[in-house]
């Protein structure tokens, strides 16, 4: 299936999300804050990736709009997955460059539906 980055720094998020990907086949990687994930990206070249927002120093909003400007990158489809369920911060979201906005806590369905339209394949349906 598809190689599928995580940035999150929330164990708990981690887990839940890591065992909805993986049930479906998918490779998972992980990084624990949006500044590292620039090189994790560049390096791994994941399919897709699933930033959250929060973190200490570099927010996952600029992290979404490097990884979306970097050459390297830009291809790479990003879904913000935050607790910030505000209808602005999604507007923000997606303009920073991602693809999709969801918001905490996310269902293994939904996660797996976005993840295959992006991948532009069916999901089983979690």
């Amino acid at each position: 299936m598809a190689h599928v980055l995580i940035v999150d720094d929330s164990p708990t998020d981690i887990h839940a999300m890591r065992s909805a990907l993986e049930e479906e086949g998918h490779q998972v990687s992980v990084s624990d804050s949006a500044s590292d994930s620039l090189d994790v990206a560049r390096e791994t070249q994941p399919d897709v990736i699933l930033m959250d927002v929060v973190f200490q120093g570099m927010s996952g909003f600029q992290g979404t709009r490097k990884l979306a400007r970097d050459p390297a990158t830009a291809h790479i489809p990003i879904v913000i997955i935050s607790g910030k369920d505000q209808e602005t911060d999604r507007i923000w979201g997606l303009r920073q460059g991602a693809s999709e906005y969801l918001v905490k806590p996310v269902h293994a369905a939904q996660l797996n539906r976005v993840v295959a339209g992006l991948l532009g394949t069916p999901a089983s349906g979690a």
